[in-house]
């Protein structure tokens, strides 16, 4: 009786803890929707890296399981996505021709550092959904699925980060190579992922993702 106790008081801190995590991320994408729609500030626009990393901590906060593979799935997400989108800019074969501005940062070679640390938290949490929605599915098709959730989200970032200068293309004008691009980088790390974690569940992971769909869904609209 006694172990069942602390086992449900430890459930309910977990669960507290989830929940107090997701209220601190909905508010502060609530008030990025309302700092750069109004704006509050010309320069709140700015405060995005920040926004991003702790996202990323919020989310990898609740992590279960920790171990390598997870390290290194992380490692490599960072690294993939970074020299990406850095042979993305430097090139244009990969996604377009594209320069990023100033919104996410310093940048190494005209590349954000911080467009890596997206990476990792856009293909974490669509790795997580893919498993929630279809947990016995092989992996390779919750791969596909999770790769195809991270192209959807591009959709709705990609005129919000031309309008705001996070980045912009040759022509205004955004290429099917670009979507095409995302789904062959993305699906070798959500292979990783979903090999690896097969597991793999967070509740704030999820809340995080569906959080950038209704942020970007909004600053198109609004």
């Amino acid at each position: 009786m006694q172990g069942e106790r602390f086992a449900k008081i430890g459930t309910t801190i977990t669960w507290s803890a989830e929940t107090l995590a997701i209220v601190v991320l909905a508010i502060l994408y609530a008030v990025g929707i309302v700092g750069i729609t109004l704006p509050l500030h010309p320069d709140f626009v700015l405060l995005t890296p920040f926004n991003l990393l702790i996202s990323l901590g919020l989310m990898l906060a609740f992590h279960r399981g920790w171990n390598r593979n997870i390290i290194i799935f992380l490692g490599i997400s960072y690294l993939v996505g970074f020299g990406a989108e850095l042979f993305g800019v430097q090139t244009g074969l990969l996604f377009g021709n594209y320069t990023y501005g100033r919104v996410l940062g310093p940048k190494l070679w005209g590349t954000p550092l911080m467009i890596g640390v997206n990476w990792v938290i856009l293909a974490y949490a669509s790795g997580v959904i893919a498993n929630t929605l279809l947990p016995r599915q092989h992996w390779l098709l919750r791969a596909a699925l999770a790769a195809a959730l991270m192209v959807a989200l591009d959709v709705l970032i990609e005129p919000v980060a031309m309008r705001y200068d996070f980045w912009s293309w040759a022509g205004d004008t955004v290429p099917l190579r670009n979507y095409v691009g995302w789904f062959v980088v993305a699906l070798p790390l959500l292979c990783i992922f979903t090999f690896t974690q097969p597991n793999a569940r967070n509740k704030v992971a999820v809340a995080l993702f569906i959080m950038q769909v209704v942020f970007f869904l909004m600053l198109n609209i609004l």
